[in-house]
Order: structure tokens, then C-alpha cells, then sequence
């Protein structure tokens, strides 16, 4: 398996790398997982990634060694970046900064997308105001506001693909969501799928009474608005 390691302070992180065909440099696409940790499912969307022209990288938030269950529960992994954004800044920002040293990465074309803890992860790396990262998508992320002093300026373009009976982003925090990001004089999008809850993408998702259920027409429908997203942003 093609291994994308980097190290944020002390910590190594180990991802996974899909290269596309063809010389480069390419654009780049990270992908911050949901909270049970980097797994196949982000290296299947790096493949993806990859097929469509881009370098894939699936990163790596908890750190080599530390992954969680797919139908556990991970509450222990997640919430500490959950209560401490400043360092989970840090570590996102690692990732982005080992993908523009990679050779076959255009690092003037870096995009970041996540699902669920990963769709916070994406929407936190658009408020780093990263000079790097020209565009951010979240996937039925989690929309909690920081607390890191004044925002700066939001220069990433942004896309946030939202079901809208996800009872962890209910309609208020998407509302806020949308404040936070035009008074940060964000270029953003909303995409909500009615009838649609948390973790549509996944297709191991099956539990309604707890908010989460695979949408096959979600699932197809934000891979097709992320890819138009793609498109414009490398393109421009």
C-alpha cells in the first residue's frame, strides 16, 4: 500500500497516497476521515481521487496505530480534537504541508475534503485561512464553531453537502454555519438532500433511530457536486 507519512511534532501519521497517471505535478485532494480513523474506505475515495486526475491522500488525524471501529463506538479517538481545536488545527495543517512537499503534487492546486469528523476537519482547515488550500468540501460534517480568536479572512472556496434530517447538524447549526461563513467573506456552497441523514456516504450506516443512514441518491449526487467543484477550482 502506497504510504503517505508525515509527522506533526513527534507524532508520525500514516495515510495513503494514489497517484494518477501521466506526469506531474498534480492538484491534490486530502481526505480527513470519519471518527473511526484513516481506513480502506478513504483510501477507496484517494483511488477515486486518482482516477479522476488527482492525487489522492487519505490522512491520518489520530496518528499511526490509533483507528477505531467502523460500528464501535470512537468517542475515546475523537473527542479530544474535539475539545482541543488549536492542536487539531495543527496536525490537519501537517498534512496539508507534507501533500505541497510531495513531488507529484502541484502545491499550488491543494484541496481538502472530509466526512462527518472529517467534514469539521475540512470546514477547519478553510477557517486556518491556509494559503495553501484553494478549496475545502465537507461531507455530512459537523458545522461546531471555534474559539481561536478573531477569524481571519476564509480564502478556500467551500462546499457543504448536507443531509437535512442529520440530527448532529440540525437546521440552526447549518443556518449558523452559513452566518460564520459570509461574515467571514467566504466564496461557499450549501447542498442539503431533504429526507437525508448523518453519514449518507456510508454504506455501512443502517441505524435510523440514531440519525444515520446510507442515501444511495445522496451518495451520488455530492460525488457529482464535488466533482464540478473540483473542476471549477483547478481549473481557475
Amino acid at each position: 500500500m502506497p504510504l503517505f507519512a508525515y509527522s506533526d511534532a513527534e507524532i508520525l501519521c500514516e495515510g495513503y497516497v494514489a497517484l494518477p497517471a501521466g506526469p506531474g505535478p498534480h492538484p491534490a485532494v486530502l481526505i480527513a476521515h470519519n471518527w473511526a480513523g484513516q481506513g480502506p474506505a478513504d483510501n477507496a475515495v484517494a483511488d477515486r481521487l486518482a482516477a479522476m486526475g488527482y492525487v489522492g491522500i487519505a490522512i491520518d488525524v489520530y496518528g499511526k496505530g490509533n483507528r477505531g471501529s467502523m460500528v464501535g463506538d470512537n468517542s475515546a479517538l475523537m473527542n479530544p480534537w474535539m475539545t482541543d481545536r488549536a492542536a487539531l488545527r495543527q496536525r490537519l495543517l501537517a498534512a496539508v504541508a507534507a501533500a505541497a512537499a510531495h513531488p507529484a503534487v502541484d502545491s499550488t492546486r491543494i484541496a481538502f475534503i472530509g466526512y462527518c469528523f472529517g467534514g469539521l476537519c475540512a470546514l477547519d482547515v478553510a477557517r486556518s485561512a491556509s494559503p495553501l488550500v484553494k478549496a475545502v468540501a465537507s461531507f455530512h460534517g459537523v458545522y461546531a464553531p471555534l474559539s481561536l480568536g478573531e477569524q481571519a479572512p476564509i480564502t478556500a472556496k467551500v462546499l457543504v453537502l448536507h443531509g437535512w434530517d442529520d440530527p448532529m447538524t440540525p437546521p440552526d447549526a447549518t443556518v449558523a454555519l452559513g452566518h460564520e461563513l459570509n461574515a467571514a467573506g467566504a466564496d461557499w456552497q450549501l447542498h442539503a438532500y431533504g429526507h437525508t441523514m448523518h453519514s449518507f456516504t456510508n454504506k455501512y450506516a443502517n441505524n435510523p433511530a440514531g440519525g444515520t443512514q446510507f442515501s444511495e441518491v445522496a451518495e451520488r449526487r455530492s460525488w457529482a457536486s464535488l466533482t464540478a467543484f473540483l473542476a471549477e477550482v483547478f481549473s481557475s
